[in-house]
């Protein structure tokens, strides 16, 4: 059976993706596909699965050797089971840079693409067959853009993305702001996670000048929700990083509705990475960057020390 999954702290998108392209090789190639998380999924992407009718997929911890796999939404090691390169990877589709590091068994599929959601790259590599998709998987699909794009507010979404998304939302006769606002309701209820859950729950790894830093991103119609609790999270931040082998935490809360993002400074290298990265003139615990939304294209590729 080939496994379907995206990266680790699985967002909407990656678990979605993984639904939607079990789906079609199941239904439309006729291969033996399932759909896998690496992690618990955040409450947007449960909500996801639930509002469409689909069980939360099976949350793996690893894959045995020459275990065929399509990797979605990722094409970076350090987000993949760690025994991913032993594995036998028959495709990637990925809408992020490309990384390096992955080793396959032979030739595969491989599929980048400047778009906001790698869903929106499944329905164009879908073809005619995208036709086939029942309501719950065009749900699905529909959630994973609006989740990406931020409902068009993110400076990653593309006219695909926002052309198809409404394509999709008329043809399940949704209106884009009410079903945006119950998913981003849903993503902004974190009050059931500790810290360390939250630091974690939509993260990636990455590195400058040879500092690691997990960089946490928390999106949410309610940032006063998180930003209450900032001290302990803030005092959580150094046993994470060396859970996680990093040298630093960095959370970055995005107000989706006032579309600017509240960077938390725990210390002299937050401070730091602040004023070089984003030009950012630090005078307590946190800073306020008006207009940054994506991790993608405004945070990462900033990032200075």
């Amino acid at each position: 059976m080939i496994k379907v999954f995206g990266h680790k702290a699985p967002d909407t998108d990656s678990s979605g993706s993984a639904i939607i392209w079990a789906w079609y090789l199941n239904e439309m190639k006729g291969q033996d596909a399932q759909a896998a998380l690496l992690g618990t999924p955040n409450t947007e992407a449960a909500f996801v699965a639930q509002r469409w009718g689909f069980k939360t997929p099976e949350i793996i911890a690893d894959v045995d050797n020459n275990a065929p796999v399509v990797i979605v939404d990722t094409n970076n090691p350090a987000e993949l089971p760690s025994n991913i390169n032993q594995a036998d990877i028959l495709a990637i589709i990925d809408h992020h840079k490309l990384v390096g590091g992955l080793e396959t068994k032979g030739p595969i599929s491989i599929t980048i693409r400047p778009l906001a959601c790698t869903a929106t790259i499944m329905h164009d590599l879908m073809g005619d067959d995208a036709a086939q998709m029942p309501e719950a998987i065009k749900g699905v699909m529909l959630s994973c853009i609006l989740s990406d794009t931020l409902a068009f507010r993110s400076p990653t979404t593309t006219p695909q993305d926002k052309a198809l998304a409404e394509s999709l939302a008329a043809d399940l006769n949704l209106t884009i702001a009410d079903y945006a606002a119950e998913m981003f309701a849903a993503k902004s209820d974190v009050s059931a996670f500790s810290d360390a859950e939250l630091l974690r729950m939509d993260s990636k790894e990455y590195a400058v000048s040879g500092t690691k830093f997990r960089v946490s991103v928390l999106e949410t119609t309610s940032p006063k929700m998180v930003l209450d609790r900032k001290a302990s999270l803030m005092a959580t931040m150094p046993s994470v990083a060396q859970e996680d082998a990093v040298d630093h935490v960095l959370l970055f809360v995005v107000d989706i509705l006032n579309e600017e993002a509240t960077m938390l400074i725990p210390n002299a290298t937050a401070q730091t990475v602040a004023e070089k990265s984003f030009g950012a003139t630090v005078t307590g615990d946190t800073v306020v960057l008006p207009g940054v939304m994506s991790r993608k294209k405004q945070i990462i590729p900033n990032l200075k020390l």
